[in-house]
């Protein structure tokens, strides 16, 4: 399998703070690989150097086999158009409509027409389960669900092979959680996406995720498939997982294969 992410020996900080230190991971290509741990272990910070929003101190960043530490503006404008983003909270323009918004990644990435463009927007509004009058809409019209599905089909919009993720079920009611982490799953599959998400979402690690990566004293100390990684000894990862909701979780999973 192809590597699409290859991360070695990174170290990040925020100012005196050493948040990772010698961190490695590989992301494999078709792959929903989800970013998990306790509070202060990084997993925010590690998406946002991978997504070259954040320098690293020190290490290797590899995309699709090119280093991204120390890359230039130009080729690092490239490579943003090979993968997409959902922010936490969606990150819409709030006075621009929803087709508006998917739009804007086409007006600055490519020299399609004002008519293909349309188009296209409307098509990935339809890919992420919206419906066909959703594209009108401005954000504040619409519900949690439906903000996230928006923010989705922008993240979509130039056909990105990778996709990053950030918090994407937050704030859902369950129905609407688990509707998301199957729409997930079916335009992985669809599309042949490459996926890293970070989330608190328990559910969603079992039922979403091909591999979980487990972040802890700065550097990843488990990463496998969910099933497996609950079985890990380490503490850290015991106590993260054996809590009443993580049992809960567990449970629901195992009843429902």
């Amino acid at each position: 399998m192809d590597k699409v992410i290859e991360i070695r020996d990174l170290r990040t900080r925020y100012g005196a703070t050493i948040i990772h230190d010698h961190l490695d991971l590989d992301v494999y290509r078709g792959e929903i690989v989800a970013l998990v741990g306790g509070s202060g272990s990084g997993k925010t910070t590690l998406l946002r150097a991978v997504i070259m929003l954040l320098k690293p101190v020190a290490g290797s960043i590899k995309l699709f086999g090119q280093e991204i530490v120390g890359i230039n503006d130009r080729a690092a404008f490239r490579l943003r158009r090979r993968f997409g983003m959902l922010f936490q909270q969606g990150a819409l323009f709030s006075s621009l409509t929803v087709r508006e918004n998917v739009a804007v990644p086409l007006r600055e990435h490519t020299r399609l027409s004002a008519r293909q463009i349309t188009e296209i927007a409307d098509l990935k509004i339809a890919l992420a389960g919206l419906p066909a009058d959703t594209g009108k809409k401005l954000p504040r019209e619409l519900s949690g669900g439906m903000l996230k599905r928006a923010a989705l089909a922008r993240a979509l919009a130039l056909d990105p092979a990778l996709l990053f993720l950030d918090e994407p079920t937050s704030g859902l009611d369950p129905v609407s959680a688990g509707a998301f982490d199957e729409l997930l799953v079916q335009l992985k599959e669809s599309l042949g996406l490459t996926v890293v998400m970070v989330t608190h979402d328990l559910d969603s690690l079992w039922d979403a995720s091909d591999q979980v990566a487990f972040l802890g004293e700065k550097q990843v100390i488990g990463y496998a498939p969910m099933a497996k990684l609950v079985m890990d000894e380490h503490p850290l990862i015991q106590a993260y997982f054996e809590g009443p909701r993580g049992r809960t979780a567990r449970e629901r999973a195992c009843t429902a294969k």
